[in-house]
């Protein structure tokens, strides 16, 4: 008997909600992580890029894998080994081992990010996929605009080990239900693993964290910064030239080829870099600047998703006809509420109605921008190519979380050294100069914001349209 299709749809629904709290509601957490374990902000950030990275490095893998496997199979595991590593993270003695399980947590996201869209759009049928994506893309909102705002719930009423195990449950949940759900076997024809392009992009991507986390901490003319940043140099080429003669490569960078794929392509990653570096900067602004309570900061942190939400179903409506308009509009948007936040955010009790206000513009400005650059994006790739394209863009959008979080990270403690003399801690410095400091990640973002502008306008006009038979894959593929 064909089970239901709207049931499978809602086990998918179940992975995207509980990845998406995750990636939310442990930026509220880092400023505890910092008190909890006395560490210096260069280490308690690899609490949130650890995931992220693993993330992104597992993906690609994962889908290839998926392709040349059991796709069901992949996919189940990846909830129980998501679920094993919340728990492990909630019971870490140590921030070390807390960071170890954060990295295991990625690996079990890449597994359920590489199978997810796939496993709904063929659970839904052609006939329902536009509904199924619409109810997936609710899901992954609601995760995030619920993150900050349990979070916090949680870290006034329980203790900071809850933060992750909250996601344990959902993730034996939805394993339970994919088991009985789920059809089995589902996979494409055999293709050889590409193992050399895994071995050069997994530490290519870490060397180039870790540089951007330890920047500050290293100083630019450490060995370790060098170095870092050596290996980032000669394995990322070694990669390109690895993928461009591997008969099935981890990613199809020929779409690169493109000037509207690559533009767009390195917006969202600037893009996700603005909203996740904003969660970082806001969570120490509010607890540490304004002295919030954990309640308070969270839900105050949840009006930039809750903007967001709300403005992009209209951009994403509206993008056919004005795409150029909402993408400099959303950056505009973007830069102009940085600059704003940055001038009202003096720690005074009456500043805190402006400071919300500009961070609902900002994840308007947002809104209208990510929903239009995804889709446009994707049309620039051919139908043929659009789950391939689907993936690049998954990575993009996890690179860039990680991006936006080390780089804020960075920012923070060379501002905070640089003005206190306090060398990677928060917890000593004086509210009016965490705050500066907290500015000058704003100054940040303003730049991503121009360069997000300028780089996803790069073909602007030839992504417009949608070619006929096109938009169902990118619709599919640009919420993956």
């Amino acid at each position: 008997m064909k089970l239901h299709p709207w049931l499978i749809v809602g086990v998918c629904c179940l992975a995207a909600l509980a990845g998406q709290i995750d990636a939310s509601i442990v930026q509220l957490t880092l400023p505890t992580l910092e008190r909890v374990f006395a560490a210096p902000l260069d280490i308690v950030s690899w609490v949130a890029v650890a995931y992220v990275l693993a993330f992104a490095c597992a993906l690609p893998v994962f889908a290839r894998l998926s392709e040349t496997g059991n796709r069901k199979r992949i996919y189940l595991l990846g909830f129980l080994l998501f679920g094993a590593a919340s728990v492990l993270c909630g019971f870490a003695p140590s921030l070390p081992l807390l960071i170890l399980f954060r990295a295991l947590q990625g690996i079990a996201g890449g597994a359920l990010g590489a199978n997810s869209v796939v496993i709904l759009v063929a659970g839904a049928g052609s006939e329902r996929r536009g509904q199924a994506m619409g109810f997936f893309s609710t899901a992954q909102a609601a995760g995030i605009s619920l993150g900050p705002a349990l979070g916090g719930v949680l870290l006034a009423s329980l203790t900071w080990h809850w933060v992750f195990w909250i996601t344990a449950p959902i993730c034996v949940l939805a394993a339970i239900l994919g088991w009985i759900l789920i059809p089995g076997g589902q996979q494409t024809q055999p293709a050889p693993f590409d193992l050399p392009g895994a071995l050069l992009l997994i530490p290519a991507l870490g060397a180039l964290l870790t540089a951007i986390v330890e920047f500050q901490a290293w100083g630019p003319s450490s060995p370790y910064t060098l170095g870092c940043f050596a290996v980032a140099l000669v394995l990322l080429p070694a990669f390109v030239w690895r993928e461009r003669r591997a008969p099935a490569p981890l990613l199809a960078l020929g779409l690169f080829r493109s000037w509207a794929f690559s533009g767009g392509s390195v917006a969202i990653v600037l893009s996700y870099a603005m909203l996740y570096a904003m969660f970082f900067a806001m969570s120490f602004a509010l607890v540490r600047g304004y002295h919030d309570s954990p309640v308070a900061a969270g839900a105050r942190l949840t009006i930039i998703p809750l903007a967001l939400g709300l403005v992009a179903p209209l951009s994403g409506a509206l993008a056919e006809r004005h795409l150029r308009v909402l993408l400099i509009a959303g950056m505009a948007i973007c830069f102009a509420a940085t600059l704003e936040l940055a001038r009202v955010m003096t720690g005074a009790p009456g500043s805190l109605t402006p400071v919300m206000l500009t961070l609902a513009a900002y994840g308007a400005g947002l809104g209208l921008f990510i929903a239009p650059n995804n889709t446009a994006t994707l049309a620039a790739a051919p139908a043929t190519r659009a789950g391939q394209a689907g993936g690049i863009l998954n990575l993009a959008r996890s690179f860039g979380t990680g991006i936006g979080v080390a780089c804020a990270s960075a920012v923070l403690a060379w501002r905070l050294e640089r003005a206190t003399g306090l060398h990677e801690q928060t917890l000593a410095a004086r509210s009016d100069l965490l705050l500066a400091a907290v500015s000058g990640v704003l100054l940040m973002l303003a730049g991503f914001a121009c360069l997000a502008a300028l780089t996803s306008c790069l073909g602007g006009g030839r992504r417009a349209a949608l070619p006929g038979g096109q938009g169902g894959a990118v619709a599919a593929s640009s919420r993956a």
